[in-house]
């Protein structure tokens, strides 16, 4: 099978966890202690999120008075792709002997008039008190939203359309080699009136580039992991139930976090809708289990997927 999965930005570097390179190595092993199973079996194409580590540099570039502006967002997003990239690759080599692994830098194409540049909803850095955030955000002109139990700094989040370098992939894959790619969602790129790609401040859902990257890979299946076991309905409150089968019609009637689950939900869907293919949320330590229909949310076009008879029925 051709395999593409997503690792959380949260599952590099867990909520509470300082940002110390030793501890984000440690999750990186961790995460493909996971992955290597399926990577030994298939063909496995691996992206991640950034959003805690393109947050720290964000903040370490606004505090360096050797610059006249920060870097922007782009170029910050570029630099987690490498930092992460390398984690993954070689703890994937060290893993994998003799197995060819590769991890690149991407450009993810989105559009100049996407409406998502005057709402800002992806989150970035790490979380703070709401006392904290309300004043960093009057300080730096940051828009800030509530995660969860805390606050965090919200940036534009366009609509990814492609992966510039899509067919380079395809090639590392028929190779042989396992890819780690589009780190972060890709670096965000537009086409300007010369035709030539540039670089926006904005940062890419991760979970969306990763769908539109499986279409255009063709891939057999879509795992989005991260550090809960499953979609769950009512999330937070005392009727919280996990989802463990769902048609996309189904999914998409539920009510999911815009800046968190609710992208998971948007890009499983629309890679079920447009392949016919199965696709699963849960957490990273389930992959193998989420793939045989054992664990996690599965969505597929009939709400059905072999090999779990001991879950629940499909809604």
């Amino acid at each position: 099978m051709r395999i593409v999965i997503a690792i959380g930005g949260n599952a590099l570097l867990e909520r509470g966890q300082k940002p110390e390179a030793a501890t984000q190595r440690a999750n990186a092993m961790r995460a493909v202690e996971a992955l290597a199973p399926l990577a030994a079996r298939h063909e496995l194409v691996i992206t991640h999120g950034n959003g805690p580590q393109v947050g720290m540099l964000a903040l370490e570039s606004a505090a360096d008075p050797a610059l006249e502006r920060p870097y922007p967002l782009d170029v910050l997003g570029a630099q987690t792709q490498g930092m992460i990239g390398y984690w993954l690759l070689q703890a994937l080599q060290n893993a994998l002997p003799g197995r060819q692994v590769t991890a690149i830098v991407n450009q993810t194409l989105v559009s100049a008039a996407d409406p998502a540049f005057e709402n800002p909803t992806k989150f970035v850095g790490p979380v703070y008190d709401q006392a904290t955030a309300d004043r960093l955000a009057a300080e730096r002109g940051w828009h800030v939203k509530a995660d969860g139990a805390y606050w965090r700094r919200v940036v534009p989040s366009p609509a990814p359309k492609r992966v510039v370098e899509t067919r380079i992939i395809r090639l590392l894959l028929s190779s042989g080699a396992v890819v780690v790619c589009a780190g972060g969602g890709g670096v965000p790129a537009v086409r300007n009136e010369d035709g030539h790609l540039e670089g926006v401040e904005a940062v890419v859902d991760k979970d969306l580039a990763t769908s539109v990257l499986a279409e255009s890979l063709e891939a057999d299946a879509l795992l989005l992991l991260t550090d809960v076991p499953a979609v769950m309905r009512g999330f937070g409150t005392p009727e919280a139930e996990p989802i463990l089968r769902a048609t996309p019609a189904a999914l998409r009637r539920e009510q999911f976090p815009a800046g968190s689950m609710g992208p998971k939900v948007e890009a499983v869907c629309r890679f079920v809708e447009i392949t016919g293919d199965m696709a699963g949320i849960g957490a990273l330590a389930d992959a193998e289990l989420i793939l045989t229909g054992k664990a996690g949310t599965v969505v597929t076009p009939a709400g059905d997927y072999g090999g779990a008879n001991d879950l629940k029925p499909p809604l």
